[in-house]
């Protein structure tokens, strides 16, 4: 156990609500306030960042709680420039929570003279002083090895199968869970297993990125209540087609159950005139008003899972004890309902 009192958070402004919410469900697990520290973290006109602490953090074991979603750099600059204020005051041990690791899809040269600009950002977050990273569904698993540092990547399957289970309570032998493209299988099958379902895969061909020119289902989904499971929507392009797909392939209805909601460009509009009939995103990417006002996305809080792996990082204890039912299910107690 780290030798300071308590463990001590602090926010940028990528999402202030995930941090208060966060510290809240701290403070109820420990019985005493655990609230963010007080700091700044502003704009010059020019748009440099600074960052001042206005509070002690010598020999503390800080969590700094920053996605970096969009606007991804800023929110990266905010995160490193954090860090690095928090080495310079002395602070014992600095982790940082990023709900949403940005630029996890440049994992890889996926053609000639490309960047891996998801080691770029892993060395850059060393050497602002961060020794620890808890994240949640990186888009490659293989990302952790970009760090010479412990990464701690929790899971959204163990909670959106809490959910399912609940949701689709006395339906679930109608279940059938879908992987939206053959490099999402991994994920799919896991959640499969937890609830017991079978598995079936769209196919798709890509032209070029942000197109999908074909689309084929491997399995038979007819008569099914397919539910798609992906880390991320961005544009929702190929989340909306899909479920097209599953419907012309006979499905009776489609859901989806994304981790992270990017939800850019057009992907709102459609969302809601798409056939889906429910999608479900999480909270590690702030959700804007327009997402939070379309009548069929639904979302679930990140927060009791972060707060409980962040006490457990401050504790010394498994952070992988949560991937297991029995010890999440206290954990989300009324989150979702009977």
């Amino acid at each position: 156990m780290s030798s300071t009192s308590e463990p001590k958070l602090i926010s940028g402004n990528a999402n202030m609500p995930l941090a208060t919410a966060i510290a809240r469900r701290m403070s109820m697990h420990r019985g005493v306030n655990v609230g963010l520290v007080d700091a700044r973290v502003e704009r010059f006109n020019d748009g440099e960042i600074f960052v001042e602490v206005f509070e002690n953090v010598r020999g503390e074991d800080m969590f700094i709680i920053q996605p970096t979603s969009n606007p991804a750099n800023d929110n990266l600059m905010e995160l490193l420039i954090m860090s690095d204020a928090l080495r310079r005051s002395s602070a014992a041990r600095i982790t940082a929570v990023i709900p949403y690791f940005g630029y996890a899809r440049q994992d890889r040269r996926s053609k000639a003279r490309t960047p891996i600009s998801a080691k770029l950002v892993a060395n850059m977050l060393v050497e602002a002083g961060i020794e620890r990273v808890l994240t949640m569904d990186l888009h490659a698993a293989q990302i952790q090895g970009f760090f010479d540092i412990p990464v701690d990547n929790l899971y959204a399957s163990p909670v959106f199968a809490l959910d399912i289970m609940k949701q689709f309570k006395g339906s679930l032998d109608d279940l059938m869970i879908v992987s939206p493209d053959v490099g999402g299988v991994a994920r799919a099958r896991e959640l499969a297993k937890r609830i017991n379902a079978p598995l079936a895969i769209v196919d798709k061909r890509r032209e070029k990125a942000g197109e999908v020119a074909e689309m084929t289902i491997i399995g038979d989904v007819t008569g099914k209540k397919c539910i798609i499971i992906d880390d991320m929507c961005d544009t929702a392009g190929t989340l909306c087609k899909a479920a097209e797909v599953l419907i012309e392939n006979g499905a009776a209805e489609v859901h989806a159950y994304t981790t992270h909601g990017v939800m850019s460009g057009p992907a709102v509009e459609r969302v809601t005139n798409s056939v889906l009939k429910s999608m479900v995103i999480t909270d590690t990417i702030a959700p804007t008003e327009a997402v939070r006002a379309t009548p069929n996305i639904r979302i679930i809080p990140t927060a009791p899972v972060f707060a409980q792996a962040i006490l457990n990082i401050w504790n010394g204890t498994s952070v992988s004890s949560l991937f297991d039912t029995p010890t999440l299910e206290p954990v989300y107690e009324g989150q979702f309902g009977n």
